[in-house]
């Protein structure tokens, strides 16, 4: 399984502190972790690349997907989809390093739906291994359905290892995607993974789980977080609390709202640590 991680822009000089400690190989206890860049054009990508390679990397992701008009609005992300002639830029610098793994995250386009046309070709002659393609424009950001029939005409036309992602929550979506382009290579998992934490388990093992063990799962696995945000975080107790919570935007969207309601109100460690478990006691 290959976890995405995704790297800042080149800000002020340099990759962020915060950033280059996400991806530092000797603390990130993440089996396979590739991090993730997002440029404007060649040069901010070549720099970043060499920074990345640099802390020992030798795979790198192209954000050519992000949504977020601060980013898309600069040309980074879906924004540079617009722009083929800085793809074909940023796909030369690749072909300059032929020891570095790369792939690209993307979208059908960040204005409209067809922009991906005058991209392909250009991924398919490239030094790109794997494409992952998200079938909305950028402009949607993450409202609306997804564009099955853009998906499929993209993944005619693809010559490279095609993944899907997008609106992928339960594993029957999972199964009707593989079922509906079997030469897909696999899926991505993102927001569904909030939501269902089990959820690659469950494609892994090809069941689902009951409500119960998974309630059980996600009580185990808040406590390790908690454990664990408990020795770090150096606000005290309401910043802990307030990091906890967040947690909680995506994660069991099915949970008795009153329930989630008396989680998100609280703002006192044990009131919130009560909340939980009484949410997750219910099955």
């Amino acid at each position: 399984m290959r976890i995405i991680l995704r790297l800042c822009e080149w800000e002020k000089g340099g990759v962020r502190n915060k950033d280059n400690r996400e991806i530092n190989i000797h603390t990130n206890k993440v089996g396979h972790l590739v991090p993730q860049v997002i440029a404007s054009g060649a040069e901010e990508f070549r720099m970043l690349v060499d920074h990345v390679h640099a802390m020992g990397y030798n795979e790198v992701d192209l954000n050519m997907g992000c949504p977020f008009p601060m980013m898309a609005n600069h040309g980074k992300g879906s924004g540079m989809l617009v722009s083929p002639d800085k793809v074909k830029e940023v796909l030369a610098v690749m072909q300059e390093m032929p020891d570095i793994c790369f792939s690209v995250k993307m979208r059908l386009g960040w204005q409209n739906a067809n922009e991906w046309k005058s991209v392909l070709p250009l991924l398919n002659e490239s030094r790109v291994s794997q494409i992952v393609l998200h079938p909305r424009i950028g402009k949607q950001q993450y409202k609306g359905e997804v564009d099955k029939k853009g998906f499929a005409d993209f993944y005619a036309e693809c010559e490279k290892p095609l993944v899907y992602n997008g609106d992928l929550c339960t594993l029957n979506d999972v199964d009707e995607v593989m079922n509906a382009w079997p030469n897909l290579r696999g899926v991505m998992i993102g927001r569904g993974l909030l939501a269902n934490p089990a959820l690659a388990a469950e494609i892994r093992e090809g069941k689902c789980l009951t409500q119960s063990e998974l309630y059980a799962k996600v009580a185990e696995m808040h406590r390790s977080i908690y454990l664990q945000y408990a020795r770090i975080i150096e606000g005290g107790e309401a910043q802990l609390v307030a990091k906890l919570k967040t947690m909680w935007e995506y994660l069991l969207p099915d949970m008795d709202k009153k329930r989630r309601k008396a989680i998100q109100k609280s703002n006192k460690l044990d009131y919130y640590l009560r909340a939980v478990d009484e949410a997750l006691a219910m099955n």
